[in-house]
């Protein structure tokens, strides 16, 4: 396993992180331990979950997930040996504290001991804003439209808060979450300007289909020491290649729950998968692991979030950092983006 530091941290993180969103909903609480078994056994030491997971959200599964990482770890015993990151929720359905806003001092403080509980731990490493309050870009949205008067609690308010909650030994860092350029930079100088805790990381979606993070956050991420956690790196698994000519295997994500996710089904998304696919045949790679191991090598992201609902989808996920691109590969794969520039943001 390969390690980086977390921000400035003295924290070293693995740089395949575990992704948790299907344990409750694809995955039982049996599967999420075996998952959580192996991971640990191949020196994955970074795990990230939500407090909305699992995913799809529901009522009915919110808190799920973090409640199964709690057993494992009242099970294990090995909370000390696991550097464990969530999040909180951004403005949502009601059944989440009422809905509306979330980012206030009330919340904040709820959300935070209501993780803790589930998760039976008393500290979170890693604490992160999931989305914006204010309405930006994210979620895949293009062309920014700006609009005066939209409510969010203020930035300052937000950290001083935040560094109320890390006094209190409830959290130890924070982290965004599905956040712009202009969010990023912003956060980090008012924690510059005001001696408030900074932001150690962004957690936003980047992979071979989407590597938008690169204009202008990917900057700020190596100057500001605040690296990406890539999310969605094998793009709701068409990086695998299942997906190809119409496939749709049963139990996958797309055969669940296609309908609520259309993200990664562009026409000029389906071409670049198989341009990719025919450079991973050409130089006897597998498609899932060039697809891994070209987001781990990008200077500015910290780690790389995995999703695996099965025990060979994670074992595959794992080794792919052992595996070897040499730069006439990574030519060949900045050829397809040309023709193809992030097809599906």
């Amino acid at each position: 396993m390969n390690f980086k530091k977390l921000g400035n941290t003295d924290l070293d993180v693995s740089t395949i992180c575990l992704g948790t969103m299907t344990w409750g909903e694809q995955n039982s609480e049996k599967e999420a331990f075996d998952q959580m078994n192996y991971a640990f056994e191949n020196n994955v030491n970074f795990w990230d979950t939500a407090e909305i997971y699992a995913i799809p959200p529901k009522k009915n599964t919110y808190g799920k997930t973090e409640e199964i990482i709690g057993n494992w770890f009242t099970k294990s015993k090995m909370r000390s040996k696991v550097i464990l990151a969530t999040k909180v929720s951004g403005p949502g359905p009601s059944w989440i504290r009422g809905g509306g806003n979330q980012y206030d001092e009330k919340n904040l403080n709820e959300a935070v001991n209501d993780s803790l509980k589930r998760l039976k731990t008393d500290y979170i490493d890693l604490y992160q804003l999931h989305w914006p309050e204010r309405k930006t870009n994210f979620f895949g949205r293009l062309g920014y439209e700006h609009k005066d008067g939209n409510d969010w609690n203020k930035f300052e308010d937000v950290l001083s808060t935040l560094d109320k909650i890390i006094k209190s030994g409830k959290i130890r860092y924070i982290g965004l979450s599905n956040e712009t350029a202009w969010g990023l930079s912003k956060f980090l100088e008012i924690s510059k300007l005001k001696e408030l805790p900074r932001m150690m990381s962004v957690q936003n979606p980047y992979s071979l289909l989407n590597r938008s993070y690169e204009v202008g956050l990917a900057e700020i991420s190596v100057r500001e020491k605040s690296g990406l956690l890539a999310y969605s790196p094998l793009a709701f698994g068409y990086l695998t290649g299942k997906y190809r000519n119409g496939e749709l295997p049963k139990n996958s994500r797309m055969q669940l729950f296609g309908d609520q996710f259309s993200r990664y089904k562009s026409d000029n998304g389906q071409q670049a998968i198989e341009k990719y696919f025919n450079i991973a045949k050409k130089y006897n790679l597998d498609l899932t692991q060039m697809s891994l191991k070209f987001c781990e090598l990008q200077p500015f992201i910290t780690s790389v979030i995995i999703g695996a609902t099965t025990m060979e989808q994670l074992k595959t996920d794992i080794e792919s950092v052992n595996i070897n691109l040499d730069n006439k590969i990574i030519d060949e794969i900045n050829e397809i983006q040309k023709l193809y520039p992030n097809p599906c943001p």
